[in-house]
């Protein structure tokens, strides 16, 4: 993963953090100093280390630290975040587990056995409870596929700071954590984002976004389908990534959006926090010096390995967002193309193809899929010009996207895997 919140301003005060540990030589340096960190420079001993700045409602700031998992066999330690689940109650049912599972394995019912260890882990999913921005209190299995989710999912650092965070109704500016210790895999005093392996699902869920790279300047969000871009007309259409954006980094301006997706489309978005990077960002889309591709699933065989399409179309304004074809009056809509392969999906074969589109008109990858001066085969799952079956998303994914830096002019380049 990446760093999911700016982190500048974190990484002073987690070096303030670190030369307190050192100086003091006490994890819990804040209350009885009992857990020497001696031990965490063994070989395998470290930990992860977190620390998150927020501002209260009076502006002032508060700062959060956290540690990974549990140190001495409590993860309760005055002066640091507290776990997202009861304790007294996490560590009963892990004695009373301990103690049957124990019996149905020297009973030789080692199926019974790995049953009651899987309830077991049910119920301390069902103990963690975390402090969401968007949706409240909910338990971890509430929140992600906890069956995909290796044990100890939701012990981290990040999701422990952004939970108590939130349920501090603090707003949150900057975060990072930072290895100590000493460990194979890890740099003691380096800083990391949030892991891969425990983290990816559950830090965005908790967030309300998957972001792919923040700064101060920039943010760049991996949309999920059937979600808005920016606000549509209605209340009930104001939950966008324009608006969690703006929820999640504070000093955000207030419309920070420079491109967008149809609701349908999942995928790659940048967004500008500042003025002058949203106008940056902004020109460099008008002048089409950014690269994009798009993964979408055609509904049928497509026989041409490559192409360029260029139709003219236009708002159909008697059934909007509808567009149609119109040579007089319609815009031209240029895409590159390319056939990955054909594939079986359900009861068909459908073709995978990549989308370059050199303009950015509304629905055009969708138009050009679809009418029959195009390529005459919709995108799967496309219910304007296509067909969608119960259950079934729009088949078309913003994969890459490639710009400069506003403030850098540094090349950024970014990539997310179609989803299907």
């Amino acid at each position: 993963m990446n760093f999911v919140l700016p982190s500048l301003i974190a990484k002073v005060f987690a070096r303030e953090l670190l030369y307190t540990l050192n100086r003091e030589g006490f994890l819990d340096y804040e209350g009885v100093r009992s857990i020497p960190l001696g031990p965490l420079s063994a070989e395998d001993g470290g930990l992860m280390l977190g620390v998150l700045i927020a501002l209260d409602e009076g502006d002032d700031v508060v700062v959060l630290k956290a540690f990974s998992g549990e140190v001495a066999g409590s993860a309760t330690y005055p002066g640091w975040v507290p776990p997202t689940y009861d304790e007294t109650a996490y560590k009963r049912v892990l004695q009373e587990s301990d103690s049957t599972i124990r019996q149905l394995l020297a009973q030789g019912r080692s199926e019974e056995a790995s049953q009651e260890s899987r309830k077991v882990q049910q119920t301390l999913h069902r103990l963690h409870r975390f402090y969401t921005l968007h949706h409240g209190v909910r338990r971890l299995d509430e929140l992600i596929d906890v069956s995909l989710s290796p044990s100890g999912a939701g012990d981290c650092c990040a999701p422990k700071l952004l939970s108590e965070a939130y349920r501090r109704r603090l707003r949150v500016m900057s975060m990072v954590e930072f290895y100590y210790g000493a460990a194979k895999q890890r740099t003691t005093h380096t800083f990391y984002p949030p892991c891969q392996e425990r983290c990816s699902a559950l830090v965005p869920a908790i967030m309300g976004l998957k972001v792919l790279y923040v700064d101060q300047d920039i943010i760049v969000i991996d949309k999920p389908t059937a979600f808005l871009s920016v606000p549509g007309i209605g209340p009930d259409k104001q939950d966008c990534v324009v608006s969690r954006v703006r929820k999640l980094i504070p000093f955000s301006i207030e419309n920070p959006s420079v491109h967008r997706l149809d609701m349908d489309t999942s995928g790659i978005l940048v967004l500008g926090l500042t003025r002058e990077a949203q106008r940056n960002l902004s020109i460099q889309f008008q002048e089409r010096t950014v690269s994009k591709s798009y993964i979408a699933l055609l509904d049928g065989v497509l026989h041409a390995r490559r192409g360029v399409l260029t139709l003219p179309f236009r708002l159909d304004t008697d059934n909007r967002p509808y567009q149609i074809y119109d040579e007089e009056k319609g815009k031209v809509g240029v895409t590159r193309f390319e056939r990955i392969r054909v594939e079986p999906y359900r009861d068909r074969h459908v073709t995978r193809i990549k989308f370059s589109p050199k303009t950015g008109r509304t629905h055009q990858l969708r138009v050009h899929s679809s009418h029959e001066k195009g390529l005459n085969l919709p995108i799967v799952g496309d219910h304007l010009y296509g067909t969608r079956e119960e259950g079934e998303r729009l088949m078309l994914h913003a994969a890459t996207l490639t710009f400069k830096h506003p403030r850098s002019g540094k090349k950024m380049h970014f990539t997310s895997p179609a989803p299907f």
